[in-house]
């Protein structure tokens, strides 16, 4: 992979630049002079350059080219600020002020070109065992079936881990308590890299999940997680408590499309309201995944009327799927599956 290249002279301005760096895990090559860069300026993601260097890459003569990073102490006198735009400098980052802008520049490097086009799903249930986390991972799986990647991001600390639900709980990798994230900028690749999951074909289905005790994650880091992922154009499905907390709110907020999953019966319908209540005041739209049984002879029409939101699709009973459940496997056809995808079509406006 090509690294971001850097041509600073002056050493506390380097430990900036080495520091920001080995916070996004990118590694940066230190070049000494004009002469090093030269072979290096076409092709790196990336060019910091203090004010010495733009004022000696000038006067060699090198050519205008995008992703050209200016850092220094202070904002540089106007005549250097006028060679570094014609070296196609994009801005100056006073350091250590900048240092976060600075990290995002290095991420996007270390990332290469990032899709950035992926698409955020949020999944809440009517009820406790809706069956909100069964669903979450169904369209992961479905995802990773199709050759795509999926990032389960478990926004709920009391419902037991989603690599529970997924059957990583003993898979090695991050979990939100040991994460440590309290926000800004996390590179995609590095986080796909650290979370537990299972990889088919082209495909990847990783999940962040929280701790069996312990609180949930900060909202602040909720939005880097799901970011990253939107970034890396993937896919990112959260699953979302009913109790909108700030880490619920935060996933809503950003989600392309909202979907409550509502049981049959009167006592969800009921549930549910609350929610479709609690979602509005926050202007989130739902769309609603119903599922069968229906033990009082509820049918979907009965139920969307009730709860007052679109129907996306209805499921049937599915024979057997909750000890395929408790085993760990995700039956790849049936009535969960094809709610999953269709869940997914919509998603991506099929």
């Amino acid at each position: 992979m090509k690294r971001p290249v850097a041509l600073v002279a002056e050493a506390v301005l380097v430990d900036e630049v080495l520091h920001a760096a080995a916070i996004v895990g990118c590694e940066v090559e230190r070049v000494v002079d004009v002469t090093a860069l030269r072979g290096r300026w076409h092709g790196a993601p990336a060019v910091v350059l203090d004010e010495e260097a733009v004022i000696a890459c000038a006067a060699a003569g090198f050519p205008r080219r995008p992703g050209v990073h200016v850092v220094g102490a202070g904002p540089p006198d106007p005549a250097t600020w006028r060679r570094a735009l014609a070296l196609g400098a994009e801005q100056v980052l006073e350091l250590p002020g900048d240092h976060d802008r600075l990290r995002a520049v290095l991420a996007d490097a270390a990332e290469g070109d990032p899709v950035g086009d992926g698409k955020v799903l949020a999944v809440l249930g009517a009820r406790g065992g809706a069956g909100a986390s069964v669903l979450v991972v169904a369209v992961g799986q479905a995802v990773l079936s199709a050759g795509g990647h999926a990032l389960l991001v478990d926004c709920d600390p009391l419902g037991g881990g989603l690599d529970l639900t997924l059957g990583a709980e003993r898979q090695e990798g991050l979990r939100w308590p040991t994460l440590q994230l309290t926000g800004g900028r996390v590179p995609a690749a590095a986080l796909r890299s650290a979370l537990p999951g299972r990889t088919g074909g082209r495909g990847s289905l990783t999940v962040l999940s929280c701790g069996r005790t312990g609180p949930g994650p900060e909202p602040d880091a909720v939005v880097a997680v799901i970011e990253a992922g939107r970034r890396g154009g993937g896919t990112v499905v959260c699953d979302v408590p009913r109790q909108l907390t700030g880490a619920a709110c935060a996933a809503l907020d950003r989600a392309d499309l909202t979907v409550l999953v509502v049981p049959a019966d009167v006592k969800a319908c009921m549930a549910a309201k609350t929610v479709v209540e609690q979602a509005g005041e926050r202007g989130v739209p739902l769309v609603a995944v119903v599922r069968g049984p229906a033990p009082g002879g509820l049918s979907t029409a009965q139920v969307v009327e009730a709860v007052g939101v679109p129907l996306l699709t209805a499921m049937r009973p599915e024979p057997r799927l909750a000890t395929a459940l408790d085993q760990g496997r995700f039956p790849d056809r049936g009535p969960l599956a094809k709610a999953a995808r269709e869940v997914l079509a919509v998603l991506h406006g099929v």
